[in-house]
Protein backbone atom coordinates (compact mmCIF):
# COMPACT_ATOMS: atom_id res chain seq x y z
CA UNK A 1 0.00 0.00 0.00
CA UNK A 2 1.48 3.44 -0.66
CA UNK A 3 2.31 6.14 1.58
CA UNK A 4 1.78 3.53 4.43
CA UNK A 5 4.67 2.68 7.17
CA UNK A 6 4.52 -0.63 8.54
CA UNK A 7 5.18 -0.92 12.52
CA UNK A 8 7.98 -0.36 14.14
CA UNK A 9 9.31 -2.33 16.79
CA UNK A 10 11.65 0.17 18.09
CA UNK A 11 8.85 2.28 18.79
CA UNK A 12 7.84 0.19 21.60
CA UNK A 13 10.97 -0.14 24.25
CA UNK A 14 11.09 0.13 27.81
CA UNK A 15 12.11 -1.91 30.93
CA UNK A 16 12.78 -5.67 30.38
CA UNK A 17 10.84 -8.07 32.92
CA UNK A 18 10.98 -11.93 33.23
CA UNK A 19 7.23 -11.53 33.74
CA UNK A 20 6.43 -9.11 30.92
CA UNK A 21 5.24 -7.01 33.51
CA UNK A 22 5.34 -3.49 30.59
CA UNK A 23 3.18 -2.74 27.64
CA UNK A 24 6.02 -2.82 24.44
CA UNK A 25 6.63 -6.82 25.89
CA UNK A 26 2.36 -7.15 25.32
CA UNK A 27 2.24 -5.69 22.06
CA UNK A 28 2.22 -7.41 18.78
CA UNK A 29 2.32 -6.54 15.27
CA UNK A 30 0.16 -6.43 12.11
CA UNK A 31 0.96 -5.03 8.78
CA UNK A 32 -2.52 -4.06 7.32
CA UNK A 33 -1.67 -4.84 3.84
CA UNK A 34 -2.73 -9.03 4.60
CA UNK A 35 -5.29 -8.26 7.64
CA UNK A 36 -7.01 -11.16 6.05
CA UNK A 37 -3.69 -13.60 7.49
CA UNK A 38 -4.08 -11.54 10.88
CA UNK A 39 -4.57 -13.66 14.42
CA UNK A 40 -6.94 -10.96 15.69
CA UNK A 41 -10.20 -12.18 17.88
CA UNK A 42 -12.87 -10.32 18.91
CA UNK A 43 -12.60 -7.04 21.11
CA UNK A 44 -8.78 -7.13 20.50
CA UNK A 45 -7.23 -3.34 20.82
CA UNK A 46 -5.27 -2.31 17.54
CA UNK A 47 -3.37 0.85 17.13
CA UNK A 48 -3.43 2.92 13.80
CA UNK A 49 -1.11 5.85 12.86
CA UNK A 50 -2.04 9.05 10.80
CA UNK A 51 1.04 10.42 10.27
CA UNK A 52 -0.44 13.85 8.60
CA UNK A 53 -0.23 17.45 9.70
CA UNK A 54 -1.60 19.16 6.48
CA UNK A 55 -4.64 19.86 7.67
CA UNK A 56 -2.97 22.15 10.29
CA UNK A 57 -0.76 23.54 7.69
CA UNK A 58 -3.63 24.78 5.61
CA UNK A 59 -5.05 25.96 8.97
CA UNK A 60 -2.20 27.64 9.50
CA UNK A 61 -1.02 26.09 12.56
CA UNK A 62 1.81 24.84 14.05
CA UNK A 63 3.49 21.97 11.97
CA UNK A 64 4.71 18.95 13.85
CA UNK A 65 1.49 16.77 14.32
CA UNK A 66 2.82 14.15 11.85
CA UNK A 67 5.80 13.04 14.19
CA UNK A 68 2.59 12.35 16.82
CA UNK A 69 2.20 8.93 16.24
CA UNK A 70 5.26 7.37 17.29
CA UNK A 71 5.89 9.96 19.77
CA UNK A 72 2.87 7.91 22.00
CA UNK A 73 4.06 4.64 21.38
CA UNK A 74 7.48 5.56 22.84
CA UNK A 75 5.85 7.09 26.25
CA UNK A 76 3.08 4.17 25.66
CA UNK A 77 5.42 1.01 25.55
CA UNK A 78 6.98 2.25 28.64
CA UNK A 79 3.81 1.65 30.95
CA UNK A 80 3.04 -1.33 33.37
CA UNK A 81 0.19 -3.55 31.87
CA UNK A 82 -2.69 -4.83 33.80
CA UNK A 83 -4.28 -6.17 30.59
CA UNK A 84 -6.13 -9.53 31.15
CA UNK A 85 -4.55 -12.70 29.28
CA UNK A 86 -7.03 -12.92 26.70
CA UNK A 87 -7.35 -9.10 25.83
CA UNK A 88 -4.32 -8.71 23.02
CA UNK A 89 -2.91 -5.22 21.73
CA UNK A 90 -1.68 -4.76 17.92
CA UNK A 91 0.15 -2.26 16.33
CA UNK A 92 -0.97 -2.07 12.40
CA UNK A 93 1.41 0.86 11.55
CA UNK A 94 0.96 4.45 9.86
CA UNK A 95 -0.96 5.95 7.50
CA UNK A 96 1.65 8.68 6.26
CA UNK A 97 0.69 12.05 4.33
CA UNK A 98 3.93 12.34 2.20
CA UNK A 99 2.71 14.54 -1.11
CA UNK A 100 0.37 17.00 0.55
CA UNK A 101 -3.04 15.16 -0.75
CA UNK A 102 -5.12 15.10 2.50
CA UNK A 103 -7.87 13.64 0.71
CA UNK A 104 -6.46 10.56 -0.66
CA UNK A 105 -4.64 9.63 3.09
CA UNK A 106 -8.24 10.88 4.36
CA UNK A 107 -9.57 7.96 2.06
CA UNK A 108 -7.17 5.23 3.03
CA UNK A 109 -7.68 5.65 6.63
CA UNK A 110 -11.36 5.35 5.74
CA UNK A 111 -10.91 2.60 4.43
CA UNK A 112 -8.44 1.01 7.12
CA UNK A 113 -10.95 1.70 9.55
CA UNK A 114 -14.05 0.20 8.06
CA UNK A 115 -11.93 -3.45 7.54
CA UNK A 116 -10.17 -2.79 10.93
CA UNK A 117 -14.23 -2.66 12.58
CA UNK A 118 -15.19 -5.76 10.22
CA UNK A 119 -13.19 -7.90 12.34
CA UNK A 120 -14.45 -6.79 15.29
CA UNK A 121 -12.04 -5.25 16.85
CA UNK A 122 -11.34 -1.87 18.93
CA UNK A 123 -8.85 0.66 16.93
CA UNK A 124 -7.36 3.49 19.21
CA UNK A 125 -6.52 6.07 15.97
CA UNK A 126 -3.41 8.18 16.50
CA UNK A 127 -2.68 11.35 15.07
CA UNK A 128 -1.79 13.72 13.20
CA UNK A 129 -3.69 16.89 13.01
CA UNK A 130 -7.96 16.73 13.87
CA UNK A 131 -8.37 15.81 10.35
CA UNK A 132 -8.27 12.58 11.12
CA UNK A 133 -11.80 12.80 12.22
CA UNK A 134 -13.36 13.20 9.19
CA UNK A 135 -11.54 10.16 7.99
CA UNK A 136 -12.28 8.30 11.59
CA UNK A 137 -16.21 8.74 11.27
CA UNK A 138 -16.30 7.95 7.23
CA UNK A 139 -14.81 4.67 8.63
CA UNK A 140 -17.19 4.15 11.28
CA UNK A 141 -20.07 5.10 8.76
CA UNK A 142 -19.29 2.46 6.10
CA UNK A 143 -18.30 -0.14 8.21
CA UNK A 144 -22.07 0.60 9.68
CA UNK A 145 -23.56 0.71 6.35
CA UNK A 146 -22.18 -2.58 5.62
CA UNK A 147 -23.58 -4.27 8.04
CA UNK A 148 -27.04 -3.24 7.31
CA UNK A 149 -29.65 -1.27 9.54
CA UNK A 150 -29.69 2.18 10.37
CA UNK A 151 -27.14 3.36 13.41
CA UNK A 152 -27.03 6.65 14.49
CA UNK A 153 -23.30 7.86 15.41
CA UNK A 154 -22.70 10.17 18.14
CA UNK A 155 -19.55 11.99 18.02
CA UNK A 156 -17.77 12.92 21.44
CA UNK A 157 -15.29 15.70 21.15
CA UNK A 158 -12.66 16.79 23.47
CA UNK A 159 -11.96 20.32 22.42
CA UNK A 160 -11.64 23.58 23.04
CA UNK A 161 -13.00 24.31 18.87
CA UNK A 162 -15.97 23.13 17.54
CA UNK A 163 -14.00 22.10 14.34
CA UNK A 164 -17.10 23.34 12.18
CA UNK A 165 -14.78 25.76 10.04
CA UNK A 166 -16.12 26.26 6.32
CA UNK A 167 -14.31 24.00 3.77
CA UNK A 168 -15.39 25.79 0.82
CA UNK A 169 -12.01 26.87 0.55
CA UNK A 170 -10.58 23.43 1.37
CA UNK A 171 -10.39 20.87 3.84
CA UNK A 172 -8.16 21.33 6.98
CA UNK A 173 -7.86 20.60 10.52
CA UNK A 174 -10.54 22.88 11.79
CA UNK A 175 -13.29 21.71 9.26
CA UNK A 176 -14.12 17.98 9.89
CA UNK A 177 -17.24 17.91 11.79
CA UNK A 178 -19.07 20.75 9.41
CA UNK A 179 -17.93 18.44 6.62
CA UNK A 180 -19.21 15.67 8.65
CA UNK A 181 -22.47 17.83 9.18
CA UNK A 182 -22.83 18.69 5.55
CA UNK A 183 -22.79 15.18 4.32
CA UNK A 184 -25.21 13.96 7.05
CA UNK A 185 -28.04 16.37 5.58
CA UNK A 186 -27.28 15.38 1.65
CA UNK A 187 -27.88 12.23 3.04
CA UNK A 188 -30.84 12.68 5.19
CA UNK A 189 -29.02 11.23 8.49
CA UNK A 190 -28.83 12.48 11.96
CA UNK A 191 -25.80 14.88 12.85
CA UNK A 192 -25.06 14.14 16.35
CA UNK A 193 -21.92 16.01 17.70
CA UNK A 194 -21.39 17.02 21.29
CA UNK A 195 -17.92 19.24 21.99
CA UNK A 196 -16.77 18.80 25.66
CA UNK A 197 -14.66 22.06 26.78
CA UNK A 198 -15.51 24.99 24.15
CA UNK A 199 -13.70 27.99 24.46
CA UNK A 200 -15.12 31.82 23.45
CA UNK A 201 -11.96 32.70 23.30
CA UNK A 202 -10.91 30.01 20.82
CA UNK A 203 -14.28 30.06 18.07
CA UNK A 204 -15.68 33.43 16.35
CA UNK A 205 -19.48 33.99 16.48
CA UNK A 206 -19.80 32.79 13.39
CA UNK A 207 -18.79 29.44 14.57
CA UNK A 208 -20.91 29.36 18.10
CA UNK A 209 -23.84 30.53 15.56
CA UNK A 210 -22.96 27.16 13.13
CA UNK A 211 -23.07 25.45 16.29
CA UNK A 212 -26.13 26.29 17.09
CA UNK A 213 -27.65 26.20 13.87
CA UNK A 214 -26.42 21.98 13.54
CA UNK A 215 -28.15 21.97 17.24
CA UNK A 216 -24.59 21.42 18.63
CA UNK A 217 -24.66 19.80 21.91
CA UNK A 218 -21.60 21.46 23.92
CA UNK A 219 -20.19 22.26 27.43
CA UNK A 220 -18.33 25.38 27.44
CA UNK A 221 -14.39 25.26 29.22
CA UNK A 222 -15.58 27.10 32.41
CA UNK A 223 -17.72 24.60 33.03
CA UNK A 224 -16.16 21.42 32.26
CA UNK A 225 -14.50 20.94 35.65
CA UNK A 226 -14.72 18.98 38.16
CA UNK A 227 -16.63 21.08 40.51
CA UNK A 228 -19.62 20.63 37.64
CA UNK A 229 -19.16 17.13 37.04
CA UNK A 230 -22.82 15.98 38.26
CA UNK A 231 -23.84 18.92 35.98
CA UNK A 232 -22.08 17.66 33.17
CA UNK A 233 -22.80 14.31 33.43
CA UNK A 234 -26.51 14.40 33.09
CA UNK A 235 -25.83 16.29 30.11
CA UNK A 236 -23.68 13.63 28.32
CA UNK A 237 -25.61 10.88 29.92
CA UNK A 238 -28.52 12.08 27.79
CA UNK A 239 -26.63 12.64 24.64
CA UNK A 240 -25.29 8.97 25.09
CA UNK A 241 -28.85 7.65 25.47
CA UNK A 242 -29.86 9.40 21.58
CA UNK A 243 -27.66 7.04 19.98
CA UNK A 244 -27.03 4.06 18.92
CA UNK A 245 -23.20 4.14 18.82
CA UNK A 246 -20.09 6.45 19.73
CA UNK A 247 -17.06 7.61 18.13
CA UNK A 248 -14.66 9.51 20.27
CA UNK A 249 -12.15 11.86 19.91
CA UNK A 250 -9.58 13.67 21.77
CA UNK A 251 -8.11 17.15 20.47
CA UNK A 252 -4.92 17.43 23.32
CA UNK A 253 -5.15 21.18 22.26
CA UNK A 254 -8.48 21.44 24.61
CA UNK A 255 -6.04 20.47 27.80
CA UNK A 256 -4.19 23.57 29.26
CA UNK A 257 -0.75 23.44 28.18
CA UNK A 258 0.44 23.34 32.38
CA UNK A 259 -0.39 19.52 31.02
CA UNK A 260 -0.11 19.67 27.30
CA UNK A 261 2.31 22.18 25.84
CA UNK A 262 2.99 20.29 22.33
CA UNK A 263 0.15 20.85 20.99
CA UNK A 264 -0.87 22.83 17.58
CA UNK A 265 -2.60 25.48 19.40
CA UNK A 266 -1.64 25.74 23.13
CA UNK A 267 -3.72 27.11 25.89
CA UNK A 268 -3.55 27.51 29.45
CA UNK A 269 -6.94 27.98 30.14
CA UNK A 270 -7.79 24.88 28.71
CA UNK A 271 -9.31 21.87 31.00
CA UNK A 272 -7.60 19.26 33.03
CA UNK A 273 -7.20 15.40 32.83
CA UNK A 274 -9.23 14.21 35.80
CA UNK A 275 -12.70 15.53 33.94
CA UNK A 276 -12.25 13.53 30.70
CA UNK A 277 -11.26 10.26 32.26
CA UNK A 278 -14.39 10.95 34.24
CA UNK A 279 -16.09 11.41 31.26
CA UNK A 280 -13.99 8.34 29.28
CA UNK A 281 -15.63 6.27 32.23
CA UNK A 282 -19.15 7.29 31.45
CA UNK A 283 -18.37 6.71 27.54
CA UNK A 284 -17.00 3.08 27.95
CA UNK A 285 -19.43 1.63 30.21
CA UNK A 286 -22.19 2.69 28.26
CA UNK A 287 -21.01 -0.15 25.46
CA UNK A 288 -21.82 2.17 23.15
CA UNK A 289 -18.13 3.23 22.15
CA UNK A 290 -17.22 1.99 18.75
CA UNK A 291 -13.68 3.50 17.87
CA UNK A 292 -11.31 6.63 19.46
CA UNK A 293 -8.56 8.58 18.51
CA UNK A 294 -6.39 11.31 20.12
CA UNK A 295 -5.00 14.16 17.72
CA UNK A 296 -2.97 17.15 17.58
CA UNK A 297 0.21 16.01 19.27
CA UNK A 298 3.09 18.09 18.10
CA UNK A 299 6.35 16.44 19.39
CA UNK A 300 8.42 19.12 18.33
CA UNK A 301 7.24 21.59 20.75
CA UNK A 302 6.57 19.47 23.63
CA UNK A 303 8.72 19.64 27.02
CA UNK A 304 9.90 16.43 28.74
CA UNK A 305 7.36 14.68 26.60
CA UNK A 306 4.90 15.70 28.55
CA UNK A 307 2.02 16.15 26.10
CA UNK A 308 3.11 12.18 24.71
CA UNK A 309 3.04 10.80 27.85
CA UNK A 310 -0.31 12.50 28.39
CA UNK A 311 -1.51 11.01 25.46
CA UNK A 312 0.09 7.62 26.44
CA UNK A 313 -1.87 7.91 30.06
CA UNK A 314 -5.45 8.38 28.54
CA UNK A 315 -4.67 5.60 26.14
CA UNK A 316 -3.22 3.29 28.83
CA UNK A 317 -6.48 4.12 30.77
CA UNK A 318 -8.60 3.76 28.33
CA UNK A 319 -7.90 0.51 27.04
CA UNK A 320 -7.81 -0.63 30.88
CA UNK A 321 -11.58 0.39 30.76
CA UNK A 322 -12.10 -1.41 28.05
CA UNK A 323 -10.74 -4.40 29.18
CA UNK A 324 -12.24 -4.19 32.49
CA UNK A 325 -15.74 -3.57 30.37
CA UNK A 326 -15.39 -6.78 28.26
CA UNK A 327 -14.70 -9.08 31.37
CA UNK A 328 -18.15 -8.29 32.76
Amino acid sequence: MEAYSKPKPENWTGRESDQNLYLHQKIRFLDIESLAQAQIKKSDIVFLGYACDEGVKRNKGREGARMGPDAIRMQLGKQPEHLSETQSIFDAGTIDCNDGDLKKTQRRLTQTVKTLLGMNVFPILLGGGHDIAYAHYNGIKEHLKSQGGSKTIGIINFDAHFDLRSNEDGANSGTPFYQIAEECEVEGTAFRYMCLGIRKDANSKVLFETAENREVTFVENEHFSMHYLAHDLKIIQHFIKEVDVIYTTIDLDGFSSAYAPGVSAPSPLGFAPDIVMEVLKIIIDSDKLISLDIAELNPSLDIDHQTAKLAAGLIHFIMHRLDYSNQD
